[in-house]
């Protein structure tokens, strides 16, 4: 979905860091519709939910009861679709950063991962 809180929290922080008004939201025509896309820079940002993406965290490594051999089989196809995408936008020329939704509780440190990937 679109406007998550995590999603807000990292949008937060490109404008902290001086990139508040360079990036694009949800870019349809880019493989895994990256959440923010730094056209000029060639830059993407993935906001992944840790539970939905197969983080190793604490909430991402927790197993539904209930169905599942269903749940297990939609993260690993969630898990196998955003590599596919992150090498679709590194074969054109991308460079791709993932950030999990268990980072952007500690907004020093985001806004430190972001400065140290979109500036040159």
């Amino acid at each position: 979905s679109k406007d998550t809180k995590p999603e807000r929290l990292v949008r937060a922080a490109a404008c902290a860091c001086g990139f508040g008004r360079r990036y694009r939201l949800n870019g349809a025509r880019l493989p895994g519709k990256p959440d923010l896309v730094f056209a000029s820079l060639r830059k993407v940002v993935f906001v992944h939910g840790c539970f939905w993406h197969g983080h190793d965290c604490k909430r991402g490594a927790r197993k539904p009861k209930d169905n599942a051999a269903y749940w297990s089989a939609k993260i690993a196809r969630n898990c196998q679709r955003d590599g596919a995408a992150i090498q679709a936008l590194q074969g054109a020329g991308w460079s791709a950063l993932v950030i999990w939704e268990c980072e952007t509780r500690d907004a020093d440190a985001l806004e430190a991962r972001l400065a140290d990937f979109l500036n040159p």
